[in-house]
């Protein structure tokens, strides 16, 4: 089977800081894995490289057998690959569920409905549902910018669930929810999980993330320093350096 996503000695510089180094790794459909690592370990950077907001200083993205390594950000995401944001952007000024209007009328959503996508603003109504939006309430309703931190990271979640990826990203998804936000967001990633869809999420709250995923990937100073089952990568003795520190 054709490897959904592979990174092959992905590296990039940002004038002389070495952001990223030599990272390779691959994915088949449908399966999930976590990005871990220290604040600054070139996380981000890899996921910009991978979506095509930043370009490589060298190495390549491969997408479904294709070399998309300098394929611009919107051509991928017409491909199939969606990805969330660790600063959440919204439309502050339009209602939350107008937020998703631009996804639902891409050209991608359009060729998987067969140009039929019937009311838009009930299905951006039904998506904002399943993230966790009271249906009934007149919070789907309301301006992005005056809802609360976890209800934005869900509206996120939800643009990306418009395009109805092959290939979904989250950045830090879980950074600013409460508890009791999260325990609602989980089921949701099950299910998107049960769909088929490959899922990486780059996450620091480490036990939520371990449920999920079935492989995680450490890196540390751009580099990737481990990588396998969530088990036994959180006991390998460079991966507690990474994140603990070692005795001088």
């Amino acid at each position: 089977m054709t490897p959904i996503l592979q990174v092959d000695h992905l590296s990039k510089r940002f004038g002389g800081v070495g952001a990223v180094y030599q990272v390779s790794f691959e994915l088949q459909p449908g399966e999930t894995l976590g990005v871990i690592g220290p604040n600054g370990s070139g996380k981000t950077t890899l996921v910009n490289l991978i979506t095509g907001f930043v370009k490589p200083s060298s190495g390549h993205v491969y997408y479904q057998g294709k070399d998309i390594t300098m394929v611009e950000p919107y051509a991928r995401v017409d491909m199939g690959i969606a990805r969330s944001f660790q600063m959440v952007r919204p439309f502050y000024n339009l209602p939350a569920f107008k937020n998703l209007i631009i996804p639902l009328y891409s050209p991608r959503v359009s060729r998987r409905k067969g140009g039929k996508s019937g009311n838009r603003d009930e299905v951006a109504i039904h998506l904002l549902e399943e993230v966790g939006f009271e249906r009934d309430s007149q919070v789907p309703y309301k301006s992005a910018g005056s809802l609360p931190h976890g209800y934005l990271k869900r509206l996120e979640l939800a643009r990306c669930l418009a395009l109805e990826p092959q290939l979904l990203i989250l950045d830090e998804l879980f950074s600013g929810m409460s508890m009791s936000e999260v325990a609602s967001v989980l089921p949701l990633i099950e299910k998107i999980k049960e769909q088929g869809t490959t899922l990486i999420m780059i996450e620091h709250r480490l036990r939520e993330l371990f449920r999920i995923v079935k492989k995680v990937m450490v890196m540390n100073f751009g580099e990737k320093i481990a990588e396998g089952a969530p088990t036994e990568v959180i006991e390998m003795e460079q991966v507690k350096k990474a994140y603990l520190g070692s005795e001088v």
